[in-house]
């Protein structure tokens, strides 16, 4: 039986380090005001069959977050709300503070903690949509439309998405040419650090970059 079903050791602990992520902000989530993080996360709040129910916006859709048992239930019943995602609704959730939109863009470096992380941040985020979109960018404002991007005003080509209510995104391309490689980045407003850490900014900027690709291949 050795060696059967058995997980990578570097898939264990990453499966163990999301468990008590969860574990975590969950315990976090059931010692708050649930009505008033509404508020500053943008979320709406009902009660449902005599559970409180959060509709929490994540990507273009709109989320079902119930309580005590903290359920999460997307919008179309075939679908499956994977661990990240759960984790980064729920913290984005109880990490917002309200923090108003400043109106200014900084990139990541320019977040806590970015400069540190920008390295993983780049392989993971910004170096998929170069060398998926570096060379055909009229792909990514067809692809990020199925996420609700629209098109922004930075670099040769830019859309913004709003991954979450007060979470705008803006991807930003340059072409390039016979002498440059095609370059890239990814703005935030001001205020981004008011709702996620570094981290969770760099899993939520990985899966919207895989997203983009898969609907890229698809058109």
């Amino acid at each position: 039986m050795e060696g059967k079903n058995l997980i990578p050791p570097d898939q264990k602990d990453y499966k163990y380090g999301l468990e008590m992520a969860l574990k975590l902000v969950n315990e976090n989530l059931a010692s708050i005001n649930v009505e008033e993080q509404c508020k500053k996360a943008g979320a709406s709040f009902k009660y449902i069959n005599g559970k409180k129910t959060i509709f929490l916006d994540y990507l273009g859709n709109c989320y079902l977050i119930t309580l005590p048992e903290i359920d999460i239930f997307p919008p179309c019943s075939l679908e499956t709300v994977q661990p990240r995602d759960r984790l980064l609704m729920l913290h984005y959730f109880t990490n917002a503070d309200g923090s108003p939109p400043t109106g200014k863009k900084i990139t990541y470096k320019e977040i806590p903690d970015g400069a540190t992380y920008f390295p993983t941040f780049y392989k993971r985020a910004i170096k998929p949509l170069l060398e998926n979109f570096g060379k055909k960018p009229h792909k990514l404002l067809d692809s990020a439309a199925k996420l609700g991007g629209i098109k922004a005003d930075f670099g040769d080509l830019s859309v913004t998405i709003n991954a979450f209510q007060r979470v705008p995104l803006t991807l930003v391309l340059w072409y390039g040419d016979d002498e440059l490689a095609p370059e890239g980045n990814i703005l935030f407003d001001g205020n981004i650090s008011g709702y996620l850490p570094a981290e969770d900014i760099t899993v939520l900027c990985e899966i919207i970059a895989w997203k983009l690709v898969r609907f890229s291949r698809e058109l």
